[in-house]
């Protein structure tokens, strides 16, 4: 009994909403198809209108007043036409009422006269209301297009960006790193000849060797960074230990990454934006903070996922300078729009910086507990 009552009122809460919806969409359509017409045949439209008002204002008599009436018309050819269109529908709904309410009128012509100035000057008024309110709504239609292309170009620099580093990555690690391998394996069987001879130059073709493997394993680790395949295949969690091992062997520093949960590999986007804001913070704490230890760690908090990035480096200045923010921090605060996420950079309360991207994930929820299941 109480799911059904949920469910009805879940419902009751959901329907209006979509009712809302639906004639929002349905008076928009229509006042984009008529802005895309001639403004006379809006007129006409009107004039058709305005006469059956009139028609009925003079079944009803001068006691009956219509003049919401015929504020409609006006109303609409404003709003599709334009301002001197619903002057005009203004002036025949003013000529229509004095004919309409002529003959049955007790007023005199003077106070008949009067009254008819008054309906065409709030009519006139309603015209200029509307007629800035259609103004104020194009330019606002105009500023929220402009935002969206905008977001979209940002989007698509971002998704050239990151299309190219994967192309880039992937063909270093295919091409130079397989090559830079083959050529050290050459090496050693040159090596191995040069020592079955007894030729001392087989030490210097060893530490060739050597040198070649190293260089291999460099490239490797470069081409890891620019391309993680382990977000694709093996989730997120796999990638940031990847990051966190590669990143200490290159620095130096130690780089623990702990408590991290997985995205489903369904949505590889969001673990590509995550990992490339983890590996944005973690250069930035290497370069910056002057930190001996960073921590990376995942966790689900009810339906929020948070990615942490934690150093114990000299934190932030007391004043920051905005103005010199680089590429870097604004690329991640861009990656966090676009999961809908949170990302705020704020001191550590012992010492060092915290870096949090927080974004709420119902669906890692679900797959966590299938899991566990």
């Amino acid at each position: 009994m109480e799911s059904n009552a949920m469910n009805a009122s879940t419902i009751s809460t959901t329907f209006p909403a979509v009712t809302e919806k639906k004639r929002a969409n349905l008076w928009s359509g229509v006042t984009n198809t008529m802005r895309r017409q001639s403004a006379w045949l809006t007129v006409v439209l009107m004039s058709v209108t305005v006469l059956g008002i009139g028609w009925l204002d003079y079944v009803t008599g001068f006691q009956v007043t219509l003049l919401v009436f015929y504020g409609v018309p006006i109303f609409l050819a404003v709003w599709w036409a334009g301002s001197k269109p619903g002057m005009l529908i203004a002036l025949l709904s003013g000529v229509v009422w004095w004919l309409a309410n002529m003959s049955t009128t007790r007023h005199s012509p003077q106070s008949y006269a009067w009254t008819l100035a008054n309906r065409l000057f709030y009519q006139c008024a309603l015209v200029f209301a509307v007629a800035a309110l259609r103004n104020k709504h194009q330019t606002d239609a105009a500023r929220i297009q402009l935002l969206e292309e905008r977001r979209q170009l940002e989007k698509d620099i971002v998704s050239v960006s990151e299309h190219e580093q994967q192309r880039i990555g992937q063909d270093l690690h295919d091409g130079i790193c397989q090559q830079l391998a083959a050529i050290g394996c050459a090496v050693r069987v040159l090596a191995d000849d040069l020592q079955a001879q007894g030729i001392q130059s087989a030490q210097d073709a060893s530490l060739i060797e050597a040198s070649l493997q190293q260089v291999v394993l460099e490239a490797r680790n470069l081409a890891r960074g620019i391309f993680p395949v382990h977000v694709d295949r093996s989730g997120l969690a796999a990638a940031l230990e990847d990051l966190g091992k590669m990143m200490s062997r290159l620095t130096g520093i130690p780089i623990v990454v702990k408590d991290c949960v997985d995205v489903p590999q369904d949505a590889p986007e969001v673990s590509m934006h995550l990992y490339r804001i983890a590996q944005e913070a973690v250069s930035n704490a290497v370069k910056h903070s002057g930190a001996t230890e960073i921590t990376v760690s995942t966790r689900m908090t009810g339906d929020w996922l948070e990615l942490s990035v934690e150093d114990n480096g000299r934190g932030m200045p007391a004043v920051p300078d905005t103005s010199d923010e680089g590429m870097g921090l604004r690329t991640m605060h861009y990656r966090a729009q676009m999961l809908q996420a949170t990302l705020t950079i704020k001191p550590r309360p012992q010492v060092g910086t915290r870096v949090m991207c927080r974004m709420q994930f119902k669906q890692l929820k679900h797959s966590n507990d299938h899991e566990e299941k």
